[in-house]
């Protein structure tokens, strides 16, 4: 589905760029799980994040999932995918964040794991007291054979204030933690599902800008 056919201020993804399974191909040669942080600074981030969601459930290689989190709930998203304005209603702004929580809840979509891509949509300001079982439980994904990234925002203002420290301690773990603008979020996509090497795809698409 063409995002062109969307409202103008949900942005300017162009789903063909992704479209380069034919309607041939096995089902759900992918696992995609998207868990989005609910925190009041990741409202821009959330629009894109629900619009990437539905059009990768639109690809009938890829099986997906979304969720969006804070640090007292998990609320599935997935049966919306179909339109992300219905999508976008399950999202209630606000609450801190609890990433060990959402990352736990998401494990059990993580079935295949060499074909599974976990990206967390987040600003990494854990204010929970989880960060060390996250930081666990993230390592042990990573090793069980899963990719994950971590966008730190999608927007075209430029990366927010993040936890530097934990982007770190994913990155060296192999969870990139990055921004990227919505123009460059279809080619990032595309890229994983087509194997190419995370280090190398996310340096191409990442955006160092810092907003203003």
């Amino acid at each position: 589905r063409n995002i062109r056919n969307y409202q103008p201020e949900l942005g300017t993804i162009i789903p063909e760029q992704l479209s380069f399974f034919s309607r041939q191909q096995r089902q759900n040669q992918w696992n995609i799980i998207i868990a989005m942080d609910q925190s009041g600074s990741m409202a821009t981030s959330l629009i894109y994040g629900g619009i990437m969601g539905a059009i990768l459930a639109s690809i009938g290689a890829v099986e997906t999932h979304v969720v969006a989190f804070n640090h007292e709930d998990v609320v599935d998203l997935t049966e919306h995918c179909a339109d992300p304005v219905d999508l976008l209603f399950g999202v209630q702004l606000g609450g801190a964040e609890d990433y060990w929580k959402a990352t736990s809840y998401c494990e059990r979509f993580m079935h295949t794991p060499a074909k599974t891509l976990y990206v967390l949509l987040a600003d990494l300001h854990d204010t929970s007291p989880n960060t060390s079982r996250f930081l666990k439980k993230m390592e042990f994904l990573l090793e069980s054979g899963i990719k994950a990234i971590g966008l730190l925002a999608i927007s075209d203002q430029g990366l927010p204030s993040y936890n530097e420290r934990l982007a770190e301690q994913l990155a060296k773990m192999g969870m990139p933690c990055f921004g990227c603008t919505p123009e460059r979020l279809p080619e990032l996509i595309a890229g994983v599902l087509r194997g190419t090497n995370l280090e190398a795809l996310t340096t191409k698409v990442a955006t160092s800008k810092r907003s203003r």
